[in-house]
């Protein structure tokens, strides 16, 4: 008899140890990974000691979202590499548009993400470039996607392991839900209609160089900005000093309340590419709750190309890369 209670008790401890396991993966399909209660909403982010237990599972999976070169070089283990270029419809005279609906489903085949797996996407400039991808993919109704604060720097400070290999999963058949989500975009047509309108915010996320004009960045055909804006940096969000996450509920709240962009208020967001302020449309309507936040696709490029669009600028303008 004592043998059989032992079997019992073993089979009893490794069916509770599955259940366990799946109540893991559970929980990061349901976006319960982040212990940071603080934020209005964690659902789309994840911190790297969360990660680092469940990166191996089946359906995660892991999106650096770097320059290949970078990723070459180290990167996450079994991590797929994405640029802003895979993403980009490249049909425009300009760059920076959000590629259609079927490239990405093409790309995302080709490197066998399914439609069930969760994406956990990383960069190494403050979640900056990760809010593009998690911006385009909420635009056609894909909500799989975490970002990992601090991104690789967060990561390395907690020695996550790093390779220089990469894997090649299978083919897929991606396909994006039929309903499109497009609650946090605007386009230009959007955008030429509010610069009149007073009771919205105009808010610029580039830098102040960017704003005044002094600098115009490459790609962008004049130098200023759009005319009735606010500036605020997107990279007074992020701890640049150390950890490279983003900043705590109330340092985000009172940065923004401190420039009357408050909850109350209608806000479109731009920059130069439609990146930076795809991580300021992150931080607002995420992780503070703020639900009147739309994110202009081609932002100061398209404007700036557009030559019978107004242009605001207070300095000589030097040309930069």
């Amino acid at each position: 008899m004592i043998w059989k209670n032992k079997i019992v008790i073993l089979f009893l401890c490794f069916v509770s140890c599955k259940k366990e396991s799946k109540t893991q993966l559970k929980e990061v399909s349901k976006g319960n990974l982040s212990p940071n209660t603080s934020y209005y909403s964690t659902k789309h982010l994840v911190e790297c000691e969360d990660l680092m237990g469940l990166q191996t599972s089946s359906n995660i999976k892991i999106i650096d979202f770097r320059k290949p070169e970078a990723f070459l070089k180290e990167h996450l283990v079994n991590a797929i590499n994405i640029w802003r270029t895979d993403i980009e419809d490249t049909s425009f005279p300009y760059k920076g548009v959000m590629a259609s609906r079927s490239k990405i489903e093409a790309l995302f085949s080709r490197l066998g993400i399914k439609q069930e797996d969760q994406l956990v996407v990383y960069d190494d400039i403050g979640a900056c470039d990760s809010s593009r991808l998690w911006w385009v993919l909420k635009n056609y109704g894909f909500d799989n996607v975490k970002i990992l604060n601090g991104g690789l720097t967060a990561w390395k400070l907690k020695k996550g392991a790093l390779t220089s290999n990469f894997i090649k999963y299978d083919a897929s058949d991606f396909k994006f839900p039929l309903k499109k989500n497009m609650s946090l975009y605007a386009s230009l047509e959007d955008v030429k209609s509010m610069v009149v309108n007073d009771s919205i915010i105009l808010l610029d996320t580039r830098t102040d160089d960017e704003f005044s004009g002094k600098r115009q960045k490459k790609g962008a055909s004049r130098a200023g900005h759009i005319p009735n804006s606010i500036l605020l940096d997107w990279a007074l969000t992020v701890d640049f000093n150390a950890t490279k996450k983003i900043k705590p509920y109330k340092d985000l709240l009172n940065l923004y309340q401190s420039k009357g962009i408050t909850k109350d208020k209608e806000i479109y967001v731009y920059c130069h590419s439609g990146v930076r302020s795809a991580h300021t449309t992150f931080v607002l309507t995420e992780l503070l709750g703020y639900k009147n936040v739309k994110n202009y696709d081609g932002s100061w490029i398209e404007w700036s190309f557009n030559k019978d669009l107004p242009v605001e600028q207070d300095t000589i303008t030097t040309l930069f890369k």
